[in-house]
């Protein structure tokens, strides 16, 4: 019985080609179970949740956390996970998505 001879890299054809920035052109709120809720009081300004967020789904105006942009925010909760503040009184708390 003779092996069917598969083909190597080389043969294969040219799969999806990633590029930098595409993501902001999908809109991504359809993924998500938990979005993050920002306390503007909470908040102070540390900009860790803008440094760590994959999605650069923080919003920013004047060097300043000021939201987050919801169409591209997976709901990882990434920024929720690290923001610095105390447990009484947190900056970014993930809360269910309502559908």
């Amino acid at each position: 019985m003779s092996e069917e001879k598969k083909p190597g890299w080389k043969e294969l054809p040219e799969g999806d080609v990633l590029e930098a920035g595409t993501a902001a052109k999908f809109n991504v709120a359809g993924w998500r179970s938990e979005k993050p809720v920002w306390s503007k009081d909470n908040c102070i300004q540390c900009m860790i949740c803008w440094i760590v967020c994959p999605d650069s789904s923080v919003k920013v105006v004047d060097g300043k956390m000021t939201g987050f942009d919801y169409d591209h925010c997976k709901g990882c909760g990434i920024c929720s996970h690290e923001c610095p503040t105390k447990a009484d009184k947190r900056a970014i708390v993930m809360e269910q998505e309502k559908k």
